[in-house]
C-alpha cells in the first residue's frame, strides 16, 4: 500500500509551535523566501513581539487575525471574453483565495516599504491593517472600486 505524500495543502499543514494556528503557519510559508523558513518564522515572531509592545491591550494573534480579515476582498474583477471583446466581470472571491490575496497584499506592502528591517515593516503593516488603514487596505479598496465600476458587466458571470 502506498503512503500518502505530504503536500503544502491546508489539511496537511501543521499549526505553528507558538500560537498553535494553521493560519499563522500558512502566513509564515507565504512570507518565506528561497526556502528559508527559520528566517521567515523569526521575522513573523519578532513582528508579533513589536505588536505586543505597541498594543499591550490587544493580544498579537488577535491583531494578526483581524488584520487579515480586514484585508480580505469580497469581490474582484476577472476577464471574460465574450464575442471578441474582453470584459472585466465582477465576481465573488472564494474563501481560500480571499486568504491568499490578503496574505499576498500584506507581505507585498511590507516588502514595498524601505529603510527598516522586515520585522518592523511587517509589524507596522499588520497594525495599519488592524486599524483599517495602510497599503494593503488601499489595495483591497482599489479592487472593490474596480468591481463596483464594472457592475454593468455582472450578467456575464456564469
Amino acid at each position: 500500500m502506498a503512503t500518502k505524500k505530504f503536500t503544502a495543502s491546508y489539511e496537511m499543514l501543521k499549526p505553528d509551535p507558538v500560537y498553535h494556528s494553521k493560519t499563522v503557519s500558512k502566513f509564515i510559508n507565504c512570507l518565506m523566501w528561497e526556502g528559508k523558513k527559520s528566517k521567515a518564522s523569526k521575522i513573523f515572531y519578532e513582528a508579533m513581539k513589536i505588536i505586543q509592545e505597541k498594543m499591550p491591550d490587544v493580544p498579537p494573534l488577535e491583531v494578526f487575525e483581524t488584520a487579515v480579515e480586514n484585508v480580505k476582498p469580497l469581490l474582484e474583477v476577472r476577464s471574460k471574453r465574450v464575442g471578441g471583446a474582453s470584459y472585466q466581470v465582477p465576481m465573488q472571491v472564494r474563501p481560500a483565495r480571499q486568504q491568499s490575496l490578503a496574505f499576498r497584499w500584506i507581505i507585498a506592502a511590507a516588502r514595498g516599504k524601505g529603510g527598516k528591517p522586515m520585522h518592523i515593516r511587517l509589524a507596522s503593516e499588520l497594525m495599519d491593517a488592524y486599524k483599517k488603514e495602510g497599503t494593503a487596505i488601499t489595495t483591497r479598496e482599489n479592487v472593490h472600486r474596480m468591481a463596483e465600476a464594472n457592475k454593468a458587466f455582472a450578467h456575464f458571470a456564469w
